[in-house]
């Protein structure tokens, strides 16, 4: 270690810090999602000044500033496109920046159906975050099983049962994920539900999967199964129906069964047992 040059230390300090400080864009991303940012530029026609955006959203002047830092932020990581543009009379002429979206924020657009607001807002909320906080503590213990568990004394799948607000979230946030990629999925991979005559979406919640299947392929019978509260409100059709119940304990039969995981850590981190006690 004493022999670690000073160009290399600076070097692994850079590196901690980008690690340490990665948290601010997702902070940064979430609170636009909040303060609806991509919807005001989209209304505003594509392209909207700080000024505008300020007004728009109802922005106090002491918090003009920053507005100003998040936008830069923002326009850094790629979200939103920024340009110099003059303003005011020739001879009182001023330069602001002028925003747009990028593609990157197209899919944050509340009136778009490929809109992943929902799905970032679940992801960042706090009810999810503080799992990662139960990290260390987790792996100190045998029990309980899941990180989520560690940190609110109850399975997530019990805590949407439980906190009304958080299960509409969870609904909103997986129901989004799943309409972003319904087309994807049924266009790119559809000769994989070809021949079949039933099919049952695990953990399939308000439908929306399912309900795109069963529209590009008449013939098979979709079946959403999830927990009761969940599907307590489902509208069943001739093509769709709810089932409710614990996937851990029983999975109505079907030619074929659907799990979508938006990502790995979800059954792992907050939902499964270790493999080897299961």
């Amino acid at each position: 270690m004493n022999s670690i040059n000073g160009k290399a230390l600076t070097q692994a300090q850079s590196h901690l810090w980008n690690h340490t400080f990665s948290f601010i864009n997702s902070m940064a991303l979430k609170c636009a999602v909040e303060l609806a940012i991509p919807d005001a530029i989209h209304n505003s026609g594509n392209a909207i000044t700080l000024s505008e955006l300020s007004a728009a959203l109802y922005i106090p002047p002491s918090r003009a500033s920053g507005l100003r830092h998040l936008m830069r932020r923002l326009v850094d990581s790629g979200f939103f496109a920024a340009r110099r543009s003059h303003h005011g009379k020739p001879e009182e002429e001023e330069e602001e920046d002028t925003f747009s979206l990028t593609t990157l924020s197209s899919i944050l657009v509340k009136e778009k159906s490929e809109c992943l607001s929902p799905f970032l807002a679940l992801m960042l909320d706090q009810t999810l975050l503080k799992p990662w906080h139960s990290l260390g503590a987790w792996f100190k213990g045998d029990e309980p099983p899941t990180a989520f568990e560690v940190g609110h004394g109850m399975r997530i799948w019990d805590a949407t049962g439980e906190w009304s607000e958080f299960n509409v979230l969870m609904n909103e946030g997986m129901e989004s994920d799943a309409n972003f990629t319904n087309k994807v999925l049924i266009e790119g991979c559809g000769e994989l539900f070809r021949g079949l005559g039933s099919l049952v979406d695990v953990g399939g919640g308000t439908g929306s999967m399912a309900r795109a299947v069963a529209e590009a392929f008449p013939e098979i019978k979709c079946t959403v199964f999830d927990l009761p509260h969940v599907v307590e409100t489902f509208e069943a059709s001739a093509a769709v129906e709810a089932v409710g119940g614990d996937f851990f304990k029983y999975i109505p039969p079907a030619d074929a069964t659907l799990l979508k995981v938006c990502t790995e850590y979800l059954l792992h981190l907050f939902v499964m047992r270790d493999e080897e006690k299961s």
